[in-house]
């Protein structure tokens, strides 16, 4: 298998032809697509022009975009460091100055040691400066105001954010861009 072969991935979309996540996007390895196709559990939709992989005695075009063919609902975001910041766009509350994930840390609004608990609607992105700032205190006792107040997104929200968010554009292969930008809007 070649080199560029092994790093590509298959778009998964739902049975309405959306992504089934944006946050993050939701993509298999091409294995895990094929798998799939082959086992007639999701429809192909695009294939990678002109890679094919072979067995001893088949050959199969590797799915670029495949759909679910029944629909699943997402209900509920699952409450994770990434899904934090994502709600947050991966900006500091405090400064709103945008930074990347290594550079973020959480803050709790209200802090643990006042029986704060870590929970959608009491924890925030932070930078490390303004979260060492803030401290052991609530935003008003530090003099700190929060850029939005904490919530529990649903799916999509998160989805949302993470269209707007720069780095939505990064790394996807065009093959996908017809199938991610139907909203979009018209350039003239």
């Amino acid at each position: 298998m070649n080199a560029a072969i092994g790093n590509l991935r298959t778009l998964v979309l739902n049975a309405d032809m959306q992504p089934l996540s944006w946050a993050p996007l939701s993509a298999w390895s091409w294995q895990q697509g094929l798998v799939a196709v082959l086992q007639e559990r999701v429809i192909q939709v695009k294939t990678y022009e002109g890679l094919r992989v072979s067995s001893a005695s088949q050959s199969f075009e590797i799915p670029a975009v495949v759909a679910l063919k029944t629909y699943r609902r997402r209900k509920k975001v699952p409450y994770t460091r990434f899904n934090v910041f994502l709600r947050d766009e991966f900006r500091c509350q405090y400064c709103g100055k945008r930074f990347s994930a290594s550079e973020l840390t959480f803050d709790h609004v209200i802090p643990r040691a006042r029986s704060g608990g870590s929970r959608w609607t009491n924890i925030v992105t932070a930078c490390g400066p303004d979260n060492l700032r803030k401290g052991c205190r609530t935003p008003k006792e530090a003099g700190m105001r929060l850029l939005r107040t904490p919530f529990e997104p649903s799916p999509r929200q998160l989805d949302d954010i993470a269209r707007r968010l720069p780095m939505a554009k990064e790394g996807l292969h065009q093959t996908w861009l017809d199938f991610l930008y139907w909203d979009s809007e018209l350039e003239e």
